[in-house]
């Protein structure tokens, strides 16, 4: 092991290296959306966050919920998105928010939320195709979608260095797979670095999981929710290469894929021009910001 990965592993195994749960988040995970009351508190602890507000605004103004009007206030968002969706939002762009208190470097911010909002969408159109019985929650299958990627943070935040020069290889070796690069670079994966942050701020274990073994073969993993959510993401990333982001997957898709989920592969084209359209929202929703 070089002297870059001892230094990173013994990063993120140093509590103190790694940022806390935002206030903000910790607040929204801590509020019950079964009564009126955790609905109420989740909505005006949103409306004090302007970034999180807008953010949840516009996805709400975009053509994917064919609103007739504009939406212009958090609470009639909810009422578009549900609020299990404005919920795993608005977690999502605060844990973003925590580690982007650095300069970015070679690290583009907006394209990783691009890249993380467009893979989250691209699943739960992927999930409809699903068997009612088996598919998990909508707002675990986006919260993984929005997270997946935020091992690129978590680098970025305890290794700017390592960060930039993972950055420019993604950037200038476009058709080499991602896994092969950190290997070499700094011989741990982003998806082991989120893992790590989503265990210190005691994010369920399925999420750490997914997020650990987002670019390895769901087929190898034990059934359950984590699995079915990493296949999701597995083929979500399949179907959208470098969208948003310089991370190169391989994109080849097989009848496996498909049924691992449940999903007749007859339906597969149907279901991939889907899950590209919804990507395509989340580029109209990101240049509004």
């Amino acid at each position: 092991m070089n002297d870059k990965a001892v230094k990173l592993r013994a990063a993120i195994l140093d509590l103190d290296s790694l940022p806390t749960m935002p206030v903000v988040a910790q607040k929204i995970l801590s509020l019950p959306l079964d009564t009126p009351d955790g609905e109420m508190h989740l909505l005006l602890l949103i409306a004090q966050d302007p970034q999180i507000s807008a953010r949840i605004i516009g996805l709400a103004n975009s053509p994917l919920f064919g609103t007739a009007h504009k939406i212009a206030s958090v609470a009639d968002a909810a009422m578009i998105l549900g609020i299990t969706r404005v919920k795993s939002v608005a977690v999502g762009i605060a844990v973003m928010s925590a580690l982007n208190r650095r300069p970015n470097g070679k690290l583009n911010i907006e394209h990783l939320w691009l890249h993380s909002l467009g893979i989250a969408l691209a699943m739960c159109a992927l999930a409809h195709g699903m068997p009612s019985g088996t598919r998990p929650l909508d707002d675990e299958i986006f919260f993984a979608g929005l997270l997946h990627d935020i091992g690129f943070m978590v680098l970025n935040h305890i290794d700017p260095a390592s960060s930039d020069l993972l950055q420019t290889r993604l950037t200038t070796e476009v058709g080499r797979p991602i896994g092969d690069i950190e290997a070499e670079l700094i011989e741990i994966g982003h998806g082991e670095l989120g893992a790590e942050l989503a265990r210190h701020w005691d994010l369920p274990d399925d999420i750490v999981a997914v997020l650990r073994h987002h670019h390895d073969d769901p087929a190898e993993m034990a059934a359950g929710t984590a699995r079915t959510v990493s296949s999701l993401l597995h083929l979500a990333e399949k179907l959208l290469p470098a969208f948003g982001i310089s991370e190169h997957v391989e994109s080849d898709i097989g009848t496996q894929d498909w049924l691992l989920l449940g999903i007749d592969p007859a339906r597969g084209e149907e279901l991939a021009a889907s899950a590209r359209a919804q990507a395509e929202h989340a580029r109209q929703i990101a240049s509004t910001f």
